[in-house]
């Protein structure tokens, strides 16, 4: 029986013919990401479509009219048999722990047990119960004649970080909605779920074709949500928007060749009252749009040329103390921002840029390292500070080499550095970084997956069971074949 308060789902099943005995026991190379504990033995039962169910058991919280849960039963029992399709009807009704959203806190725990024809799922959330049932739904395996096996199986399971990210560049390269709503799928998949990060652009190339709506970004949440997916959302600035002064005249700092203007525009323009009065504006849409408590404010590769040129940058400079030391500028502009989505209720997450800069940042900050040549001097400098902090610097994965490089991002230990056990705790995850120079729609997927999936083990597992790359290697070359099973239910049925 599960504890109180906990969610307890059966599976059970019975096969209707006897399974052809083979001449050796047969069973999954493993999960992927691997569980914190997971015992496996040769005893196995054969699985029949037919009769095969998932139910809610007494005791359970959530029941039948559950959106999360409802909807994913649907969806494994047509992952874990491709050749079916279930015929029990989706009841929509609210029910206790199923209309909110996953949060930073959201208990993703879960244990499972397989044997003597049935298998338990308990989690103490829904959240916790979809990652069982895609631990489930990897456990399951046909033989050479068609029959579902399944062996008896104890996991008990929990993620190792509890931001698990993945970056999607929207903005250098537009990307459909179907590309994203694609990727969060297989997102899932991964238990690679708790933040997909997107540059949501407000203002682009063409104002018709290439634009997210707000029933755009609100379809991404809601299909995120049902996967237990939270959706934070990168507004990148006082750099990276060029594309945002087209639609926002007077934003962005006119250059200057000389004493006149040069036609030509650099970042976002500090000095004027109106520059805040937009960003708060902007701020409280993402608010209303947004659920996440989560907003990234960017804050990283500001050139300082154009505000150099410019002689009302400079006079304004000259009235604040600043001298010549454009850090300060910056500085100013950041910690303005941030203050007002402190006033929000959000928590800020910004590049490592901004603390390099000294700047006066809100202790709940979040700070995320991208720069990879030092990462584990910054990881210590910052959590010394007392700052959360995410590492993306050694998973920026646009990056592509020759044979697998995978091992690379499955070698990174994100807490090796210098520092206290205190300040290890205050590395809450990580962050696979997509940039979209030389990425589309149509190499996304393949760019992604599997290689992503180093990192999402690395994040989710434990480091001393997962750190060797030539024992992963099966487990992976097995996944990367259930991924490519799973992108044809995705392909056949309604994303």
């Amino acid at each position: 029986m599960s504890r109180s308060g906990s969610h307890s789902h059966r599976v059970r099943w019975w096969c209707l013919i006897a399974a052809v005995v083979a001449v050796w026991v047969q069973q999954v190379e493993g999960v992927w990401p691997l569980p914190q504990q997971l015992h496996q033995s040769a005893d196995r039962d054969c699985l029949s479509p037919q009769r095969f169910s998932f139910t809610y058991g007494r005791d359970s919280a959530a029941q039948t009219g559950c959106s999360v849960l409802d909807a994913a039963f649907k969806r494994y029992f047509s992952i874990i048999f491709p050749d079916f399709t279930t015929r029990s009807g989706l009841l929509i009704v609210k029910t206790r722990g199923c209309d909110g959203y996953p949060d930073e806190d959201s208990d993703e725990s879960y244990t499972l047990s397989v044997s003597e024809g049935q298998a338990v799922l308990r989690s103490v959330s829904v959240w916790g119960a979809l990652r069982g049932l895609e631990s489930l739904s990897q456990l399951v395996y046909q033989d050479d004649y068609g029959t579902y096996f399944i062996n008896k199986t104890e996991i008990v399971d929990f993620p190792r970080f509890a931001f698990r990210g993945l970056l999607l560049d929207t903005s250098r390269h537009y990307l459909p909605l179907h590309a994203i709503l694609k990727t969060l799928v297989s997102f899932n998949f991964n238990l690679f779920q708790l933040a997909a990060k997107a540059t949501f652009l407000i203002f682009t190339f063409h104002p018709f074709t290439h634009i997210y709506t707000q029933s755009d970004v609100m379809r991404v949440i809601e299909h995120a949500r049902m996967r237990g997916i939270r959706v934070v959302p990168e507004f990148d600035s006082p750099g990276h928007t060029q594309s945002w002064g087209k639609g926002q005249p007077g934003l962005l700092t006119p250059c200057y060749k000389g004493s006149v203007p040069s036609g030509s525009f650099g970042p976002v323009d500090p000095t004027v009252d109106t520059t805040y009065k937009f960003m708060e504006s902007l701020l409280k849409e993402v608010k209303f749009v947004f659920p996440d408590s989560y907003v990234h404010l960017g804050g990283d590769e500001v050139s300082f040329a154009c505000w150099q040129s410019n002689p009302n940058v400079r006079k304004f400079m000259e009235k604040m103390g600043f001298g010549k030391d454009f850090t300060k500028l910056e500085s100013f502009y950041m910690e303005s921002i941030m203050n007002m989505t402190a006033a929000l209720n959000k928590t800020s997450i910004v590049w490592q840029d901004v603390f390099d800069y000294h700047e006066r940042i809100p202790q709940d900050t979040v700070l995320e390292i991208w720069k990879g040549e030092k990462y584990q001097t910054e990881l210590s400098r910052m959590t010394q500070a007392g700052h959360r902090v995410l590492l993306s610097a050694p998973w920026y994965i646009n990056h592509i080499s020759y044979g697998q490089d995978w091992r690379n991002s499955y070698a990174v230990q994100p807490q090796n550095f210098s520092g206290t056990d205190e300040q290890k705790k205050l590395v809450i995850g990580g962050e696979v970084a997509m940039w979209g120079e030389y990425v589309d729609a149509t190499n996304l997927s393949p760019r992604l997956w599997p290689r992503a999936c180093a990192a999402a083990e690395r994040l989710w597992s434990n480091e001393e069971k997962t750190l060797n790359a030539d024992l992963a290697f099966p487990r992976l070359k097995e996944f990367r074949c259930e991924l490519l099973r799973y992108w044809k239910y995705v392909c056949n049925y309604s994303l």
